[in-house]
């Protein structure tokens, strides 16, 4: 099949996903790292097993467009069922395995699946049909399926997001949204069949999932995925002995590696990858001293992944998040169209962009509203310069206002993380009174802060009118199954103390 953008001809994402494979049937398209050495799949292994695995699907009485709902694990398991199902003409929903059984039991009426793939170490409902671990696993040795060519447009996969009201939505995605995955390559990546790259995240986390597999193996490159449970204090040796080229991780990870880190010498590493949340300024300076590498962050969502990054090429601005990879259509819209320079507004991305979803399942209402005219709104507020560069100013249900001004909570963060002994933070309206609202920020620390430290330093770093007028010692910040900082429950759970 020819990698192109010409959508017209029948397409199956699984088959484009592995192209580049067989032609490099001997080399290494993953190594699953531990500190005792790697387990190693070659793309021929790989293509034989999701192949395989269509086949078996199709023999368990599934048909193309049938649904299945993906329970498994952190392990190679999950990428070759996804794989399989894709290749097979199914569509998978992989979900993650943090999720109660309780959780996963409500979305089954609306998503109507014809089938469980499970794990029986993740949690899932009692239901009709469920294909287990064991079965799957020896439908890798049955003869390969032929992949399932159709309409590039036809609905491929569907993943979850849970937005900003925590309610579990449906994300729905054409076959052709991989198409979109190639302007990351040279847009934010830097990508050849050369590089090893390193993913620190879960093999069911939809980022692992894009930038740590199906990415490299659709350039040709190795895929190296440490083992579940492996501590962030170990991946920098796993890097140097696997040597790795490019590491990518949240910035979460990326912080607990820094602490109590020296200098290291990894020869192969050229830049690592960012996304999930916004890097602070400290994190990414600290990474560049002890690395002697750069790191390029990429801004996406669950309705169109990543379209807003740095590269080697062109890095990101101080403050910036990047520009819009080439190929993509990207504006910053306010209430009456495009925004002026260095004006905030309303990230958007145009309609016809590849990567852009279907929709959202069963809720047309919901979809209509995320656009106006061509463009998606993502519902993040940044701004655009001279040059495209788009610096990201946060959700827009988390945008604050002081005194008329619009502040964003990530620059008072950013900016308060700078507090001596201060581990963490989030920043947020809360109300104090009835119709009395005031920025709060909540903080990890060793010990409560006297109140003048926080305050003094507040006071030289910060405008007026984005300085806390409370500050909230706390053990732990709530955080979402990739690490953002859920400030809402910040707010809700102390109006829910007052």
């Amino acid at each position: 099949m020819t990698k192109s953008s010409d959508t017209a001809s029948p397409f199956n994402l699984a088959a484009y996903v592995l192209e580049a494979g067989t032609r490099l049937p001997d080399k290494i398209a993953l190594s699953l790292l531990s500190r005792d050495g790697s387990e190693d799949w070659t793309y021929a292994r790989l293509i034989a097993a999701v192949r395989g695995t269509a086949t078996g699907l199709l023999e368990n009485g599934l048909s193309p467009g049938d649904i299945v709902l993906m329970r498994l694990g952190n392990t190679p398991d999950f990428p070759i069922a996804y794989l399989g199902a894709l290749a097979a003409g199914l569509v998978p929903v992989p979900t993650a395995a943090a999720l109660t059984a309780h959780e996963v039991a409500k979305i089954i009426p609306a998503l109507k699946p014809a089938a469980i793939l499970h794990d029986a170490d993740v949690a899932s409902p009692d239901f009709t049909k469920v294909i287990d671990l064991n079965a799957l696993r020896k439908m890798r040795d049955l003869p390969p399926a032929p992949f399932h060519m159709g309409d590039p447009e036809r609905l491929g996969y569907i993943i979850y997001t849970s937005g900003t009201s925590g309610k579990p939505t449906a994300v729905m995605h054409a076959h052709r949204a991989i198409l979109a995955r190639q302007m990351m390559f040279d847009g934010w990546y830097g990508l050849t069949a050369q590089d090893r790259l390193l993913h620190a995240g879960a093999f069911n986390w939809t980022y692992t999932l894009g930038t740590g597999l199906m990415d490299p193996w659709t350039r040709g490159a190795t895929a190296l995925i440490p083992v579940a449970g492996t501590p962030p204090a170990a991946l920098p040796d796993l890097m140097k002995t696997h040597k790795a080229s490019i590491f990518a991780a949240a910035p979460g990870v990326y912080r607990q590696m820094l602490r109590d880190l020296s200098p290291l010498y990894l020869p192969a590493l050229r830049h690592g990858l960012s996304a999930g949340e916004k890097m602070t300024a400290i994190v990414r300076d600290t990474w560049a001293e002890i690395t002697n590498t750069p790191v390029y962050e990429a801004f996406g969502m669950s309705e169109c992944s990543t379209f807003i990054s740095g590269n080697p090429t062109t890095p990101a601005k101080d403050g910036a998040i990047g520009a819009a990879q080439p190929g993509r259509q990207v504006a910053i819209l306010g209430p009456k169209g495009p925004a002026r320079i260095d004006t905030p507004g309303t990230i958007a991305i145009h309609r016809t962009d590849p990567g852009l979803m279907l929709g959202y399942m069963n809720d047309s209402a919901l979809t209509k509203s995320k656009f106006d005219g061509d463009w998606f709104l993502t519902g993040d507020q940044g701004m655009m310069d001279a040059q495209g560069q788009i610096t990201y100013l946060g959700r827009t249900d988390d945008m604050m206002n002081a005194g008329g001004f619009r502040v964003s909570p990530l620059e008072v963060e950013e900016t308060l993380l700078g507090i001596p002994g201060v581990t963490g933070i989030g920043v947020t309206e809360v109300e104090i009174k009835k119709n009395t609202q005031v920025i709060a920020a909540f903080y990890t620390a060793a010990a409560p802060i006297k109140e003048y430290t926080l305050t003094d330093f507040a006071t030289a770093n910060l405008a007026r009118y984005k300085q806390p007028r409370l500050y909230v010692h706390v053990d732990a910040l709530p955080t979402s199954g990739n690490g953002k900082i859920q400030r809402s429950q910040l707010r809700d759970s102390f109006e829910a103390q007052k």
